[in-house]
């Protein structure tokens, strides 16, 4: 194993960006535009979030939810993807969404944005592994019969795989980088094997009119067409399968400190991404929704729909080959997603946001947030524990508090670089005059999709109406109120005293210093494997 150092400085002007941002080259900047793009395609995994949530938009509104409704939330998040793009190209940062709000708006603006991302973060990086426990141990129950496919069975998957993803995220960026490069090309080869295969070894296929214009509703409500203005809220429930997916795509800003040329590569990733995904999951579920081999099958499946289709449409085989192409994507996904909210877990810390920020702050020598990576992976594993008692309920609600607090964090900084107008400082990517437009349509559809989802699933889960469940309260509502209570409470009370917002670390050659530090402690930790 080489022990020589990988080189501390970043090229030029990626170094004086980030001092003029305030903040020393502490993070290694090894991470190229297409690795950049790679992690946010990675996080948004269509290998992943399109088959582990399939079931949702199957069972609130049924294929129309599943086609038509993944290229309404495309479109409407690749809007979102460039009034993104446009700020963070002129702060490539880590965390770089409260650093966006504090710089547009006010230290208050960049503690809620940098609480609900963290939140959001912390959310899908559990619903990401939990779905991939699903699906990990459905294949681990074909192919070994002792194994129950149960929730049990399911959360002690689950255990190992984020316990895994721990011990990987504890290792270098640069590994990390070529870890998200490999499944950049997975994720793409393995859904063009996918499509090919559903094509050409099913004996039956649903006709056209079927994958685009069959409706389902199962959730309880009345209505089961577009006559039923029940069933557009409904359809609007089923949306969640495309907007939980297609998340996560701030990983590109968040890495923008370990990555080149920075201020175009992060827009670009952040964009690209989403366009990318789109289009190969758009491919992805219409594959999959014509080999549907019948409505009830699919029904009574539930959350195991995807693996129900496989190997009814063909053979327990084939459904165990789409499943390891599926499951290692999933890992991919998840290995990403802590890289990403450690590092806006260690830049929230960097500026005293968070209780024990001195240790969540604090890099190994290999540069590394190890502290930040753990605690990640403690909480995400913590926010999934009710899904012992109730999977499908608990990962439904999952998804929603991902999706509600990532998307609120989304929008703030939108929110102030609209007001900002003119005034908005470009960087070397920026939309134009587009930027009004843009803004105003990205604004809007969060403040749809926020609202939507945290509406009650099912009548059931409705307090007042006739067999009330808890099981099956949609509690995003609580959770996600709760947090602005928190959060809110906390700021006015405590926060507002000391919290400032971004700090400089110090001056350009107090900058020099800390980086120079770090290069002779990482050099003097590897004196002994020299010797």
């Amino acid at each position: 194993m080489s022990s020589e150092a990988p080189s501390v400085h970043a090229p030029d002007e990626d170094e004086r960006t980030l001092h003029k941002l305030g903040y020393a080259q502490v993070l290694y900047r090894e991470m190229g535009g297409f690795s950049n793009f790679a992690i946010s395609f990675t996080i948004i995994s269509i290998l992943a979030g399109c088959l582990t949530s399939y079931y949702i938009a199957f069972q609130w509104g049924g294929p129309v939810a599943i086609t038509w409704g993944w290229l309404i939330v495309g479109t409407f998040c690749t809007i979102v993807a460039l009034a993104m793009g446009e700020i963070a190209s002129t702060y490539p940062t880590a965390g770089g969404l409260y650093f966006w709000a504090s710089k547009l708006g006010s230290p208050a603006w960049g503690w809620f944005t940098g609480w609900f991302n963290l939140v959001g973060q912390i959310a899908v990086t559990a619903a990401i592994d939990y779905g991939a426990a699903i699906f990990t141990t459905s294949l681990l129950n074909l192919w070994f019969s002792g194994i129950p496919n149960t929730r049990h069975a399911i959360f002690v998957t689950y255990t190992v795989i984020i316990g895994l993803h721990l011990l990987i995220n504890l290792l270098g960026v640069k590994l990390l980088a070529g870890l998200n490069t490999i499944s950049a090309w997975w994720h793409m080869a393995g859904v063009a094997v996918i499509v090919a295969i559903l094509i050409a070894v099913p004996d039956h296929h649903q006709s056209a009119s079927y994958v685009f214009t069959k409706t389902i509703n199962n959730s309880g409500f009345s209505g089961h067409g577009w006559s039923s203005p029940v069933f557009w809220f409904v359809f609007g429930l089923g949306l969640l399968m495309a907007q939980y997916t297609i998340t996560g795509y701030d990983a590109s800003a968040h890495m923008s400190e370990e990555t080149r040329n920075a201020s175009r590569a992060a827009a670009w990733g952040i964009v690209m991404s989403v366009v990318v995904s789109v289009i190969f999951g758009f491919a992805l579920l219409v594959a999959v929704t014509f080999a549907i081999p019948s409505t009830q099958g699919g029904l009574d499946a539930g959350a195991n729909i995807v693996t129900y289709i496989w190997q009814s449409s063909m053979s327990t085989k084939w459904a165990e080959f789409l499943l390891v192409i599926a499951c290692v994507a999933q890992f991919f996904c998840g290995t990403a997603s802590v890289t990403s909210a450690s590092r806006m877990m260690f830049a929230f810390s960097r500026d005293g946001a968070i209780p024990g920020h001195r240790l969540w702050r604090r890099v190994a020598s290999n540069r590394v947030p190890v502290y930040a990576v753990s605690a990640i992976v403690v909480l995400s594993w913590a926010l999934m524990i009710p899904t012992y008692w109730n999977n499908a309920t608990g990962y439904l609600v999952g998804t929603s508090i991902a999706v509600i607090g990532l998307y609120i964090a989304f929008v703030l900084p939108i929110i102030l670089r609209w007001r900002a107008g003119e005034s908005f400082e470009r960087g070397a990517w920026n939309l134009g005059k587009h930027y009004k437009w843009i803004d105003v349509l990205a604004i809007v559809w969060i403040a749809f999709i926020c609202v939507l989802f945290l509406m009650p699933i099912t009548p059931t889960g409705i307090p007042w109406k006739t067999g009330f469940n808890w099981n099956v309260v949609n509690y995003a509502p609580l959770t996600v109120g709760g947090a602005f209570l928190l959060f809110g409470g906390w700021y006015l009370l405590s926060a507002r005293k000391w919290f400032k917002g971004p700090v400089r670390q110090g001056s350009e050659e107090e900058l020099e210093r800390i980086e120079s530090g770090l290069e002779a402690g990482h050099a003097a930790a590897q004196q002994p494997a020299q010797a």
